[in-house]
């Protein structure tokens, strides 16, 4: 984006944010309040914003502003912990009540991806829009089978929406890297690469698809959750079909309890499916706001959720992951030390570190909130808390975690909707027991094995020219040393004893794999 259209844009932003009277809410912090004087001068505040409620006036302004500032304010709106009920309440509308774009586009769209008349693919197709969000709508929608579907269709140039926003936070994350004290630490730069790489992705609905189908497998037949099945023929990158589901919003508290639902089991089994994605699967969906999450009529006692919107999914490498799973482990069993350990070997705080320190700080914050349920626990307190304990130990962000701490921050936003005494430790507790259980067991290793068998069948047949080349080269470097060792003999200098030689380390090798190679022989 060039410097001018950035300024227009920054312009526009502050244009918005006064015409919704959002110039209040920024100067009623402590650090403007002496600049309060000039909400008078906001001729908005006059008259439009003046009966308007605190809450619509931002959500009006997030709609206003773009894709990018509706999914921020859907994240906010699963936490009434950190925010006034109010505003909440208005944040909810921006999960599947965004103003909508005109049907008839919409069906143009499908038509100009799919080469074909709207009459031609679908029995009936519905011009208005079942819901619409920051990306894309949906409209409901009947294959010629009989099969109900919903049409899924990306906001018309939404791309363009996007990059401008995305290329204006780089320009802000490039200066609070450059100038902010911990600039260097929080990595504002790696953070945006990571929001805009996901964002991206949502943009393409192939790909959210092909990711639909995956987690499909990865829970059919499954009594937690149920994923719908995708369309493939009429699916393209800004049209997605899949199948229609019918169940209750989550956010849907009152008619949850109409209909006898579980709501402690729905809360546990949120958890389990959280962590089954993320420790089982190694891919979890990363956009769990209640807009996306429904609850099977039916069975009430034995509640399943039905997921649908899977445009951001995340993943983890094996080594995060663990580290992970043995980091979440020991803070549930309050083992102080093991985490500051932890930390400390997988990176995420300088080698140097302290660990009794460490220890005693991660102590401090995290004992107060054990044994207590999610009602009485302060997150937007304990949030602040970590992040002045990660300041104070130079701990840096790791942008491959943004996705997943956000995505936990909406799961337990939502368990404390659905049952506020959910004990999410002694739920989380039993499942990572038993996965770090089973990652560390002869079982799981076995598996390996039984796996990279087939690629070491394969190396076989090179190693004898491997051994050779291996055996050159530590016979270069023996007869070097011995030259050095002659030389040191000449100075009184201790030489290299005969079992450090590299001759000695090339018989051992000869010895293993003449062992290793006598029962294939022998067959």
């Amino acid at each position: 984006m060039k410097p001018v259209l950035r300024i227009v844009r920054l312009t526009q932003i502050n244009y918005i944010l006064a015409r919704y009277g959002l110039d209040q809410v920024i100067l009623s912090l402590h650090l403007f309040r002496p600049l309060r004087f000039l909400t008078y001068l906001n001729p908005w505040n006059w008259h439009s914003n003046r009966n308007r409620p605190r809450g619509v006036r931002i959500r009006l302004a997030l709609e206003a502003l773009g894709p990018i500032f509706v999914k921020f304010g859907q994240a906010l709106s699963t936490r009434p912990d950190l925010l006034p009920e109010d505003i909440v309440a208005e944040l909810a509308k921006l999960q599947d009540k965004v103003p909508p774009f005109p049907g008839e586009v919409a069906q143009a769209m499908i038509e100009a991806a799919c080469g074909q008349r709207v009459s031609e693919m679908f029995q009936e197709f519905d011009l208005t829009p079942l819901a619409s969000a920051s990306i894309a709508q949906v409209h409901t929608a009947t294959l010629k089978d009989g099969k109900k579907v919903v049409v899924k269709v990306l906001r018309p140039q939404v791309q363009k929406l996007i990059q401008r926003d995305v290329d204006l936070l780089y320009v802000l994350a490039g200066l609070a890297e450059r100038y902010w004290a911990d600039g260097k630490r929080l990595r504002p730069l790696d953070v945006v690469a990571e929001f805009e790489r996901h964002l991206i992705d949502e943009l393409d609905l192939l790909r959210e698809a092909a990711s639909a189908s995956q987690l499909r497998r990865n829970f059919l037949n499954s009594p937690l959750l149920y994923i719908p099945e995708v369309n493939w023929e009429y699916t393209r990158e800004n049209v997605l079909v899949i199948e229609r589901i019918y169940g209750i919003p989550i956010a849907d508290i009152s008619t949850l309890k109409q209909e006898g639902v579980n709501l402690k089991i729905l809360a546990e089994r949120g958890v389990q499916i959280f962590f089954t994605q993320v420790f089982r699967d190694c891919f979890f969906h990363a956009d769990m706001h209640p807009g996306n999450i429904f609850v099977a009529y039916g069975n009430p006692q034995d509640p399943q959720y039905l997921g649908v919107d899977f445009g951001i999914m995340g993943t983890l490498n094996p080594y995060d992951q663990r580290y992970l799973a043995e980091n979440l482990l020991a803070f549930f069993k309050r083992d102080y030390r093991r985490v500051a350990e932890l930390h400390v070997e997988s990176g995420w705080v300088p080698t140097n570190t302290r660990i009794d320190e460490f220890e005693a700080a991660i102590r401090t914050v995290c004992e107060p909130i054990f044994e207590r349920p999610l009602k009485d626990i302060s997150f937007g307190q304990l949030l602040l808390r970590l992040f002045q304990t990660a300041r104070r130990f130079n701990m840096e962000i790791q942008p491959q975690l943004v996705l997943l701490q956000k995505t936990l921050f909406n799961v337990e936003g939502l368990g404390r909707q659905l049952y506020p005494d959910l004990d999410l430790w002694s739920t989380a507790k039993p499942f990572l027991e038993k996965w770090v259980k089973e990652q560390m067991g002869v079982r799981e290793l076995l598996r390996k094995v039984r796996k990279n068998i087939p690629y070491w069948m394969e190396k076989f047949p090179d190693m004898p020219d491997l051994l050779y080349q291996t055996l050159t080269e530590m016979r270069a470097k023996t007869r070097d040393e011995r030259i050095v060792g002659e030389v040191a003999k000449k100075k009184n200098l201790p030489a290299q004893r005969w079992w450090q030689s590299g001759w000695f380390v090339g018989l051992l090798v000869i010895i293993c794999i003449l062992l290793l190679s006598f029962p294939l022989v022998q067959k």
